[in-house]
């Protein structure tokens, strides 16, 4: 069988691939940059847009003249000018950004137009290459869940998101020149006089309200367009959506990820779970409305279904009030007088959210089963009465919508770190006095076998009452989060808060802690017919160490009856969790990739052999080095059969606002990841080449891998690379910036350098920052050089006909071409003491072997020959981001003269920060 594409291939997602669109993009942010030319003259004199001009001369003719003269120039100015130039700097990539969002969205509309989207390619590939009976019940499966986390990589306030989604608004319009230009003037305008610097560190109910409004966004528009497109390209080729399906919902970490984050509290949770399910029902709310208007169906054209009358019985019953008020008007409109009801229900449910009431049954909604049911009622009345075509009108929009974000918006997840867990167990043991041995001190053998035992033992462990006396501080805490659970899906609903993930998960006592916990809580019960349970319970391997047994913990899980029979009681789908942030810190990116390709082969195996189905979650940052690069090409790179037809991922950083700000974008990117899932789940559940093909490219990664993380070792075990990197990168500086409310260090961590205690999070935004970005490569040349050695060659080029390989060679490529030594030369010979340049030279010369190793497999002599116009864009920007370097060196090296500095020497550096982050596009 042949489809024209080769063995192992991946889709692509770029920036702008038209000659067209790019000059257009390039007329676009000439506009822009001239209009904020002018707004710095009139804002702040002709003098500083000479300056600016200045710079920009002074920056092309480095080649030629050296770097003497802009760093003596940029390294004389006062803090107040200094702080001017860089946010000049700065907003020009905040206004070419929005410029390339456009864009991009505007090639991806005309590529969906022409019939190229990706549900409709692969719809056709479906009728031809899969089975129908296959298809059927993948898409009754189908579920993809891009969840949402507040991590601190976005270091743009949402006040200038608002701005420059307006631009991008204008840009988009097609209005008149002069319309435009006077629109544009005053948004520059805007942005130039509005802070983009944080007063203050963002509380978790900030980020949750900024998230949310992400969330809404995709709720109102994005969700239900995607599921339209599917529904209709499916239709078009003889496949259809099952009722009842879900292939989008939406997920989020804001309010529930405590792990590292103190003020993640259970009463936080409480409150953030109001902020979105007050917008969930909003949404719902303002679709009834708009339905309301449409469903003028009238008795005396058309029957009605028996159901359809018998839920208006009911319905009068529970909310007379809206009969008698809608009844004259609406007598002979059933599905109006039905939205009545509904409306009226949703009302009362929003109201019960806010003060906190109790659930009363017809009166209003718990949870979105009742919702849905009441909207299937109308959906089946109009099939059966000749109304097909009114039914896949705006009730079938609000139906995508209903099942997509519910009456909650977005299911939040809660994680903790294992160690509170085993502190609370201990304390309800400890009360008890039955072991011989105290819980604290035993192994996780001892653990798994009290543990195991305790849950099959189905007794209550914690008292009924009193039973906050217990033990310290933490363990109320613990057992109160549990708690919170079950109270959210008793006022929400079960899909409101269903996950329960745990970090640093290393063995099976980790697992049967959360179990045992959760029942405890009511959340669930384990008896003589079974287990019910209402919580999925998620591992998260976070290290290299852990991903290697990864599917041993898996088979011990579901080798313990209590828990498998939980698993059962949850459709025989386990969710794990692969992280991809840590693996990286701790073992480099080959390493970490490798690891976790290898991970989910093993859980695959371990999942089938017990019967169970796997979800997993992909918990990706927005850079290379946190599992970044585009999700087509990462879900095609994932080992055959690993999919299926489930899939989480987190969506975190600046790269929500790249994705979701734009409608076009957000549609094009959920329809991206929609497909490939659906692709993935069909058409790879066997390997795409001969087993023995795949057994040789396994041993050459084997070997690319220990020699990659044996270098990377060597760095990250030296010595002095605690204190260099703090010294050669602003990651101190980091946490002035107010980008998140988590800390930058784990909790307990101390005065010293130490890579122990510092988060994956600014461990990349740091190395960024100075363009050295050894997370996003650092190991791969190493490793290709040991495999050549050992006579691996030939199996390497072999192997770049491999999706996984592939991706892993382009995203490299991609952070090879952001990389830049000569910059980061800046940092280590101005901020760094001599005695530790040794490591930077460690980092040139491994920047050096890996540059020669992937240019050897690359289709050119240089980065991203094959990307022409990418490469272009990256090019330009360096003539606005080296002064930004050379700014953010100076302010450094002043700042950390003295205790106090200047505010505007402070500002000066926050806003180097914030520049840099946004000309490097994908920093965390």
């Amino acid at each position: 069988m042949s489809t024209g594409r080769r063995s192992d291939s991946v889709s692509t997602e770029t920036s702008v691939s038209s000659e067209s669109e790019h000059s257009a993009l390039r007329t676009d942010i000439r506009r822009l940059s001239t209009l904020l030319g002018k707004t710095l003259a009139r804002q702040n004199g002709d003098d500083m847009l000479d300056l600016v001009e200045k710079v920009r001369h002074l920056v092309r003719e480095v080649p030629e003249r050296g770097d003497t003269e802009i760093r003596d120039l940029l390294g004389s100015l006062d803090p107040g000018t200094a702080a001017v130039l860089a946010r000049a700097f700065a907003t020009y990539f905040h206004l070419a950004n929005v410029a390339e969002q456009t864009h991009r969205a505007s090639e991806r509309r005309a590529v969906h137009e022409g019939g190229e989207g990706p549900i409709h390619l692969l719809a056709e590939r479906l009728v031809t290459e899969a089975d129908p009976e296959e298809v059927a019940t993948a898409l009754s499966r189908l579920e993809l869940k891009p969840t949402f986390t507040a991590h601190p990589t976005e270091a743009q306030r949402q006040s200038v998101l608002g701005k420059l989604r307006a631009i991008a608004g204008i840009l988009g319009d097609g209005l008149s020149e002069e319309v435009a230009e006077t629109k544009l003037e005053r948004l520059v305008d805007l942005m130039w006089q509005t802070d983009e610097i944080r007063p203050e560190r963002p509380t978790v109910l900030d980020e949750a309200r900024s998230v949310a409004y992400y969330l809404e966004q995709l709720g109102r528009h994005a969700v239900p367009q995607v599921l339209t497109v599917l529904d209709e390209e499916l239709d078009r080729v003889g496949l259809h959506l099952p009722e009842g399906a879900r292939p989008l919902v939406l997920g989020c970490w804001v309010g529930g990820d405590r792990d590292g984050n103190p003020n993640v509290t259970a009463e936080l949770t409480t409150d953030v779970m109001t902020v979105y399910a007050d917008r969930g029902v909003r949404i719902q709310i303002g679709l009834i409305e708009e339905l309301v208007q449409e469903l003028s169906v009238s008795t005396r054209l058309v029957g009605v279904s028996e159901d359809l009358r018998r839920s208006l019985a009911k319905d009068r019953r529970h909310l007379p009030e809206v009969y008698d008020r809608f009844v004259r008007l609406n007598a002979e409109e059933p599905y109006r007088l039905k939205c009545s009801y509904v409306h009226a229900r949703l009302e009362n449910t929003r109201a019960r959210y806010a003060d906190g009431s109790p659930h009363v049954p017809g009166r209003d909604y718990l949870g979105s089963a009742e919702y849905l049911h009441d909207l299937e009622v109308m959906d089946r009345s109009l099939r059966s009465h000749q109304g097909d075509r009114i039914a896949d009108g705006m009730l079938r929009d609000v139906m995508r919508t209903a099942n997509a974000v519910g009456l909650h918006l977005a299911s939040m997840d809660v994680r903790e770190h294992t160690k509170f867990h085993h502190t609370a167990l201990a304390a309800l043991f400890d009360r008890l006095g039955e072991l011989e041995t105290p819980y604290a001190e035993l192994d996780h053998d001892g653990r798994i076998e009290v543990l195991s035992r305790e849950l099959a033992g189905r007794r209550a462990l914690t008292p009924r009452r009193n039973w906050q006396a217990i033990g310290d501080e933490s363990f109320r805490e613990t057992l109160e989060v549990f708690d919170t659970i079950r109270e959210v899906q008793e006022t929400y609903g079960e899909e409101a808060l269903h996950t329960y993930i745990m970090s640093m998960a290393q063995n099976v006592d980790d697992v049967l802690a959360v179990a045992v916990l959760a029942r405890e809580a009511g959340l669930i019960e384990l008896t003589v017919d079974g287990a019910r349970s209402s919580i999925d319970i998620v591992p998260l391997f976070e290290t290299a160490t852990e991903l290697k047994i990864s599917g041993d913990l898996l088979d011990g899980m579901l080798s313990d009856p209590s828990y498998r029979a939980i698993v059962a009681a949850r459709g025989d789908v386990q969710e794990m969790m692969l992280g991809y942030s840590d693996s990286n810190k701790g073992a480099g990116i080959t390493t970490s990739q490798w690891s976790i390709h290898t991970a989910q082969r093993q859980l695959r195996d371990v999942a089938a052999k017990h019967g169970v189905r796997l979800r997993l979650f992909h918990g990706r940052g927005g850079s290379v080095g946190r599992g970044g690069g585009p999700a087509g090409e990462a879900i095609a790179a994932q080992p055959h059969g690993v999919v299926d037809a489930v899939m989480k991922v987190t969506e975190q950083g600046e790269v929500i606002s790249d994705k979701y700000s734009l409608p076009g974008l957000a549609e094009d990117n959920l329809e991206i990841m929609l497909s490939s899932v659906l692709e993935a789940t069909l058409l790879h559940q066997t390997s795409r080449v001969p087993a023995d093909q795949l057994e040789r490219w396994d041993e050459a990664m084997d070997v690319i891998s220990d020699a990659a993380q044996e270098a990377y070792g060597k760095l990250i075990e030296h010595e002095g690379l605690p204190n260099f990197f703090t010294q050669a990168t602003p990651v101190d500086e980091l946490s002035m910036l107010n980008v998140g409310s988590r800390p930058g260090k784990r909790p307990g961590a101390g005065g010293d350098a130490s890579l122990d205690d510092l988060r994956a999070i600014p461990w990349v935004f740091g190395w960024t920052q100075t363009r050295m970005i050894v997370p996003g490569w650092f190991g791969l040349g190493s490793g290709l050089k040991a495999a050549r050695e050992a006579g691996y060659g030939d199996v390497i080029e072999e192997m770049k006909d491999w999706a996984f390989f592939a991706n892993l060679l382009s995203n490299v490529e991609m952070t090879l071409a952001k990389t830049d030594m000569r910059i980061a030369g800046f940092y280590v010979s101005e901020l760094v003491d001599p005695e530790l340049t040794d490591v930077f030279e460690i980092i040139k010369t491994e920047h050096a072997l890996t540059l020669r190793e992937v240019l050897a497999l690359s289709a050119g002599d240089a980065l991203l020959a094959n990307n022409p116009l990418l490469r272009q864009t990256l090019e330009v920007r360096e003539s606005y981001l080296e002064p930004l370097h050379h700014l953010q060196v100076h302010a450094l090296a002043e700042r950390r003269t003295v205790d106090e500095p200047d505010p505007d020497l402070q500002r000066a550096l926050l806003l180097t920060v914030n520049g840099i982050s946004a000309g490097m596009r994908n920093t965390g």
